[in-house]
């Protein structure tokens, strides 16, 4: 596994270390994790933006999705 090096400021690196206690996993463990959420959480942000700008997508307003919703459960 390839590895990587990067600054952090004390601060940082004292939430790391409390939370790699908290969790009883090591430092790196704790970094790494918070990458892998950090860029699926950015992946799914593109994913989100380009549907937004994909004019074949039809936008809903939730009044009328929220009207059609309750109708069907009263029916």
């Amino acid at each position: 596994m390839p590895q990587l090096s990067a600054r952090f400021t004390a601060e940082l690196v004292e939430e790391i270390d409390r939370a790699a206690s908290r969790f009883h996993r090591t430092r790196a463990e704790v970094i790494r994790q918070a990458v892998e959420y950090y860029l699926d959480d950015v992946e799914d942000l593109q994913l989100g933006l380009e549907r937004l700008q994909d004019p074949s997508d039809a936008i809903l307003d939730w009044e009328d999705v929220k009207r059609e919703l309750l109708n069907q459960d009263q029916g």
